[in-house]
């Protein structure tokens, strides 16, 4: 049973580390394509991204600033 729970906790830093690394390796320590509108099985109703206006056709909005 500790085992069990080692290894889930192994499993768990490996991915935070994972994602730390991707961050620091990113530019500015940004995601790129982080807009829900781009996902069709996200947005189903075409609905523009609540976060920079874009809609399902266009580019993030987000994008164009750096």
């Amino acid at each position: 049973m500790m085992k069990i729970f080692l290894i889930t906790i192994g499993m768990i830093a490996l991915a935070f580390a994972g994602i730390a690394i991707k961050i620091l390796l990113k530019k500015n320590g940004k995601f790129s394509g982080t807009c829900a509108s781009q996902n069709p099985l996200v947005n189903k109703e075409g609905e523009a991204c609540g976060l920079c206006g874009a809609s399902p056709e266009e580019k993030c909005k987000n994008d164009e600033e750096d």
